[in-house]
């Protein structure tokens, strides 16, 4: 048959058509979107300036649409390369080719292409060659016929000879080498003859797509996933993997952490995992597969000749031909799953991260808290500029805190510091009660620093800043460490714009980051990054390379082009001004021009986010209202006047409709908004520095750090962040963590459980729970005393160590505290 495939136009209609109806929207709305984004438009700049045509799709949606696109694009091309190899093999059909394009999943595609991949040498080719699929043909076709009785016409040597044969010939005979046998491999007996034959039928019952897909569901949903340890790891991953050494759960029900947990326990060979059914299901004879198989194909066991062999076919099938790749199917299945849902939570809280409340245009002083190589000390402007630096050595072995008190006083005396940043890693408590002193030192001298605030901020990545060539080349002559010192105080006034110099995945407030597609991950995560610096804007006389560089249609060397410009030419006093940077087009200009903020500039609208392509019709406002721009600029009776509907229709013409006006209206009304919220501070209790120090019971203030698919971590202030489970976040049913908390959020919590040993710390927020009295004594194995005097085991639960961007935790946290939802 002739292969017609579909048009380039055909596809791309299909592909929207689809998307459309997965998203319900109307498909030339995908359409726009997707016409926008071929053509070089970003996510950001469609869903801030081209609402007008894409009907209002917010950068959620055209996220999906991006992401969704990118998926059934390679499956198109897949579908083509698939249906050009069959028609090569002269083996397409029309039915085949119609079942290939209804196909809408890779899996599918993979499904019905398998009978037909090139592949290497099977024993059920070997079979065919020695010319045995007419006895497989008529066995299937017959039962009644005696399988031994047939077999015996297709022996094609004396058994004498084969005997007499080499080993060397025999392997000859089986590569279909023409020297012995002509080619033809033998058969010199009927055992041989029926294995010939059942490999040839369990070949092509194992490539049936129908099949497959039944069986796929039918173990997803009945099968159990179940692990155990590996010889010999037991007592070497004691720790980390111990829930494991017994487990099952339903596949389909193992949550995104727990399932990378295994997947991880297995990469490390301390625990093996097998899908399985119920003991009542595994025990049966046959097995429930190999009865689907047998059902599938018209096979049945009615007391007829070959009805045994041919069940000896299903059984084969099943036990060495689908069963171990099946399993590896619905394990990379859920492997997939849980590697997107974990992308998905580091990408939400990355976003808070990001969006979190900046202190604004202060003097700071940042702290890297040390013990035996001291406390590094750096002072920045209120514009991030580097200031000056110090070390000092308050904590063990020198304990010099009046020296390091001294030292701190003059710094924020000669400087007028208003904010101390300290980082949370080591010795971070420590460090905090020296500055608290500072505090009472300046308050009882009068000083003008007795204003002083002090803030604990996550140093998460500072790390990586510091050693990152950007840091060597903004600090050459600075020591490593110190540069983390800087960091510390630059992302107190403005996180989103410090953390954007660190690759999304040092930054650690993710679940097992370095376990996922790392593609995936750094495409979602700079996606994360992206929009959260276009949501704030950027304020070009003063941005950073790092952060330049992600705004809408700008690169890093754009980026670099424009700060290069802006030291030699002087700042930019307006938004035309971008257009005689080198390299920079009308294209980039279109995309980056409305998220770049001038302020004092020739132009006030330089100052909002309202795009240059929009000005004419801020000028045909101003001459409704015969007011210049300054007069209107955040004068709300003014803008009403605009507001009104007739005036709006009057002002809608082919280019701006209904939408651009109303979104011009609200962004003058309040110019350059930051969509971030006000600025708060957690405080940590006094003489709880250790997780020693915690008793249940105790309610504490502290920080949303990470949240995850089972709960939220706080960081207490004890160096060991707590684990409030999804079941204590809240006093109703929460499905998914991330609608009551997210990172950055400051949030009182009651300690429900302490484990020192194993560094486990379990919180509630439901402050009127009431924490075990006898939580606080285990066992040297982990175990708990309960209140009858038994032992209970203390399931382990994962964690994530503040001073490290390692991922979050080894096992699964939710199962630490199981009794939270035994009591909800």
């Amino acid at each position: 048959m002739d292969l017609n495939l579909p048009s380039a136009e055909q596809i791309a209609l299909r592909i929207n058509n689809q998307i459309a109806t997965e998203m319900k929207v109307r498909p030339q709305q995908i359409g726009v979107a997707v016409g926008l984004m071929d053509e070089g438009s970003t996510v950001p700049f469609i869903a801030r300036y081209r609402k007008e045509v894409t009907g209002g799709l917010d950068d959620t949606q055209l996220r999906n649409i991006e992401e969704r696109l990118l998926y059934l694009r390679e499956l198109e091309e897949r579908r083509v390369a698939i249906l050009k190899s069959i028609h090569e093999q002269g083996k397409l059909t029309d039915a085949l080719m119609a079942s290939i394009g209804a196909a809408d999943t890779k899996q599918a595609l993979e499904d019905l292409y398998l009978p037909y991949k090139p592949r290497r040498r099977t024993k059920a080719m070997i079979a065919r060659e020695a010319g045995l699929e007419p006895l497989a043909r008529a066995l299937m076709a017959d039962p009644t016929l005696d399988p031994q009785v047939e077999a015996v016409k297709y022996i094609n040597i004396d058994p004498a000879a084969y005997v007499a044969l080499s080993a060397e010939d025999i392997k000859k005979s089986q590569a279909g080498d023409e020297s012995v046998n002509g080619g033809v491999p033998l058969v010199p007996d009927v055992k041989t003859a029926l294995d010939g034959a059942r490999d040839i039928l369990a070949e092509e019952f194992s490539e049936m797509a129908p099949l497959l897909a039944k069986l796929r569901d039918f173990l997803w949903s009945q099968g159990l996933m179940t692990s155990k340890v590996a010889d010999g790891k037991e007592m070497a991953e004691e720790e980390k993997f111990r829930d494991y050494y017994a487990y099952s759960e339903p596949v389909r029900l193992v949550p995104s952490h727990r399932a990378l947990a295994l997947f991880r326990g297995r990469q490390l060979g301390v625990l093996q995992l097998k899908l399985s059914l119920e003991e009542s299901q595994e025990a049966l004879v046959p097995h429930p597969c190999e009865v689907m198989i047998a059902k599938h194909v018209g096979i049945e066991s009615l007391g007829r000749s070959a009805d045994k062999w041919l069940a000896e076919v299903c059984r084969w099938t099943w036990r060495v031909k689908t069963s171990l790749s099946l399993e590896m199917a619905l394990f990379t299945q859920l492997r997939e799953a849980a590697e997107t849902e974990a992308i998905k939570v580091f990408a939400r809280n990355l976003h808070e991260l990001l969006l979190a409340a900046p202190a604004g245009p202060k003097v700071v002083m940042g702290v890297d808290p040390g013990i035996r190589t001291g406390c590094k000390v750096a002072v920045v402007d209120a514009t991030g500029k580097l200031l000056e630096t110090s070390t000092i050595y308050p904590h063990e072995p020198r304990k010099d805190w009046d020296g390091s008190l001294a030292v701190l006083g003059a710094l924020c005396v000669k400087h007028q510091v208003s904010l101390v940043a300290i980082g949370n890693g080591t010795a971070s408590r420590e460090t905090d009660r020296l500055v608290k002193d500072l505090m009472k030192l300046l308050s009882a001298k009068k000083s003008d620093q007795n204003t002083l605030q002090k803030i604990v901020v996550s140093e998460a990545g500072a790390s990586v800043y510091s050693a990152s060539e950007l840091a060597a080349l903004e600090f050459p002559e600075l020591d490593v460490s110190l540069r983390g010192a800087v960091s510390i105080a630059r992302r107190l006034q403005d996180p989103l714009a410090e953390l954007v110099k660190i690759e999304p995945k040092a930054i650690g407030v993710g679940q097992y980051q370095h376990d996922v597609n790392q593609f995936q991950l750094s495409r979602t995560l700079d996606a994360v990054v992206e929009d959260c610096v276009n949501a704030v804007g950027v304020d070009l006389n003063t941005a950073s390379v790092p952060l330049l560089s992600k705004v809408s249609g700008l690169n890093a060397g754009l980026a670099r082009n424009i700060v290069a410009f802006r030291d030699s030419k002087g700042r930019f006093n307006n938004r035309e001004a971008l257009k005689e940077v080198p390299r920079l087009g009308d294209k980039a200009f279109e995309q980056a021009a409305g998220f770049l903020r001038i302020s004092g500039g020739d132009n006030p609208l330089d100052q909002s986010s309202v795009h240059p392509e929009s000005y004419p019709l801020v000028e045909k406002m101003l001459k409704q209202l015969g007011q210049p721009v300054t007069e209107v600029i955040g004068n709300k009776e003014l803008l009403k006047k605009v507001a009104a509907n007739d005036v709006i229709q009057k002002l809608v013409d082919d280019k701006f409709g209904v939408v651009t006006i109303k979104d011009i209206l609200i962004e003058l009304e309040k110019p350059g908004r930051d969509p971030r919220p006000e600025f708060k501070t957690a405080t940590f209790e006094d003489g709880v520095e250790d997780i020693n120090q915690l008793i249940p019971g105790m309610i504490l203030e502290g920080v949303v750090t990470n949240v995850a698919a089972f709960g939220a971590f706080i960081d207490i202030g004890v160096h060991q962040d707590g684990l409030v489970h999804v079941s204590a976040l809240a006093d109703k049913f929460v499905k998914d963590p991330h609608e009551v908390v997210k990172a950055g959020q400051v949030v009182k919590v009651k300690v429900l459980e302490v484990d020192v040993k194993r560094r486990r710390i379990g919180l509630t927020m439901k402050l009127n729970d009431s924490a075990p009295s006898n939580t606080a004594v285990r066992s040297q194995a982990g175990e708990r005393v309960n209140n009858n005097g038994a032992k209970t085991s203390l399931k382990p639960s994962s964690q994530r160590q503040q001073t490290s961007s390692a991922p979050v935790g080894n096992t699964a946290f939710a199962e630490a505290f199981a009794k939270l939802k035994a009591k909800n």
